[in-house]
């Protein structure tokens, strides 16, 4: 499945509470978010439009391990 090139900071912020992420900090351009779903996780996810691919490829993939996902699983669950 392929990653969506038009994903800014607030869309992925929005879809990553699904996965029960929330919103801890943000600092300048940068959010960084948290959940205690499986254990305590933490991402950081750039305030830009558009995301870089390589970005949100490597803040999807953390997910998708910490979640034991698969990226595509992932982006399946997250509707993209």
């Amino acid at each position: 499945m392929k990653l969506p090139r038009d994903c800014d900071g607030a869309d992925l912020v929005r879809a990553l509470r699904k996965f029960d992420y929330l919103v801890a900090r943000q600092d300048g351009s940068h959010i960084r978010m948290v959940t205690q779903a499986h254990g305590e996780h933490h991402v950081t996810i750039p305030n830009h439009w558009p995301i870089k691919v390589g970005t949100l490829h490597d803040i999807l993939k953390s997910v998708a391990e910490h979640h034991d996902l698969t990226i595509d699983r992932l982006l399946a669950e997250l509707e993209w």
